[in-house]
């Protein structure tokens, strides 16, 4: 444990083994009805419900610098996918369909105390099923880490609940290689998770952000659409009427936030 003015080094060492349990629910909403005809998705389920890891694998998820309550860094790919393989075997972090900027992987400090420290995360990652790919919307995650110890508390990457998913299945064969039939519905729950849930549920921490502070610094990483300052219909008018400007209205008919159409 060390620090620099109001930074913080943190740390995982030793080469203790955590067990990681990982769970996928069924798909029961979505349209079209992709989970009833194409059997990889009908059939999608967690690879492996257990498995150890050494806790070198989660140093993926730290800064390699001294950071401030807020800051943000890349995540390591490689650690990752190690971990994404246990729900599905085929990850991939790079997109098939990428609009341009919301690949990635990236983490932010969200709060310490002199013994713990809280990093949440969001990744973007998706998985090549036979015949097409699955692509959650986004995958978040909480990594409590001891900094005395240099050990793991609790770690969670999740869907978060409610959000959607997209897929692209190659339902006819007889069709270019390219040609895809897409679908989406709402995520079921998927998870990653391990160490003690409720370890740190009454700590306090002497510098923090919120953890919607947390994840909107995380989102507008991913998408330029997040960092204008929308306004409401109304609002915007009165302004336009207000300066002599015109408006330019478009009409999007899905979330700017995340990986689901």
């Amino acid at each position: 444990m060390k620090s620099v003015s109001d930074k913080i080094t943190l740390n995982l060492t030793g080469d203790a083994e955590v067990l990681v349990k990982g769970f996928i629910a069924p798909i029961e909403q979505m349209s079209p009805n992709f989970h009833k005809e194409w059997e990889a998705l009908a059939n999608l389920q967690v690879a492996e419900p257990e498995k150890e890891y050494s806790v070198s694998v989660f140093r993926a998820f730290l800064p390699n610098k001294p950071v401030s309550i807020g800051d943000y860094w890349k995540i390591e790919k490689q650690n990752v996918l190690t971990l994404l393989k246990q729900l599905q075997p085929k990850p991939n972090l790079d997109m098939h369909i990428n609009i341009g900027d919301s690949c990635g992987l990236w983490a932010c400090l969200r709060a310490y105390n002199n013994q713990f420290a809280h990093i949440v995360f969001r990744i973007h990652a998706e998985f090549q099923l036979q015949d097409g790919w699955f692509t959650p919307s986004q995958f978040a995650g909480d990594l409590f880490i001891d900094r005395v110890q240099e050990s793991i508390m609790f770690f969670h990457q999740y869907v978060p609940e409610g959000t959607l998913f997209d897929v692209n299945w190659r339902k006819h064969k007889e069709e270019p290689d390219y040609f895809y039939s897409t679908g989406s519905g709402v995520c079921p729950k998927i998870e990653l998770y391990g160490g003690k849930r409720n370890a740190l549920k009454e700590t306090e921490f002497v510098s923090s952000i919120t953890r919607e502070e947390a994840k909107r610094k995380l989102i507008k990483r991913f998408y330029k659409s997040q960092q204008i300052n929308w306004v409401p219909f109304d609002e915007a008018l009165e302004i336009a009427q207000a300066e002599q400007k015109s408006l330019h209205v478009i009409s999007i008919d899905g979330p700017l936030d995340d990986e689901a159409c």
